[in-house]
């Protein structure tokens, strides 16, 4: 008798060890809702990249192709201006270059 009591307390006790160890463990269920967390973020973070890795693929294919649309990034990132047009730059679009005008 005494040896089934012994033999369930020690197997009673594995068991409270091996459940800590799947939950708090280095491969636990909290590691791997961490991990879970961490794979959201860069799913969401490779799909803000494959976005804008879109639009400069677009922006390259017009600027190899479109030759108003090469005009037009010029005169607004460069500022310049063809003859008899005057440019008003405003606020902070002066410093950044956003804010040329076009007037073809």
């Amino acid at each position: 008798m005494f040896w089934r009591v012994f033999i369930l307390v020690v197997l009673g006790l594995i068991n409270v060890v091996l459940f800590c160890r799947m939950v708090w463990g280095p491969t636990g269920l909290v590691e791997y809702r961490e991990l879970k967390q961490q794979y959201a973020a860069l799913q969401e973070q490779i799909a803000v990249l494959d976005a804008e890795n879109l639009a400069l693929s677009r922006e390259i294919r017009l600027l190899q192709s479109d030759k108003q649309y090469v005009e037009k990034m010029i005169r607004q990132r460069l500022h310049y201006v063809r003859d008899n047009e005057v440019l008003y730059l405003f606020g902070s679009s002066a410093k950044t270059g956003a804010g040329a005008t076009n007037n073809d």
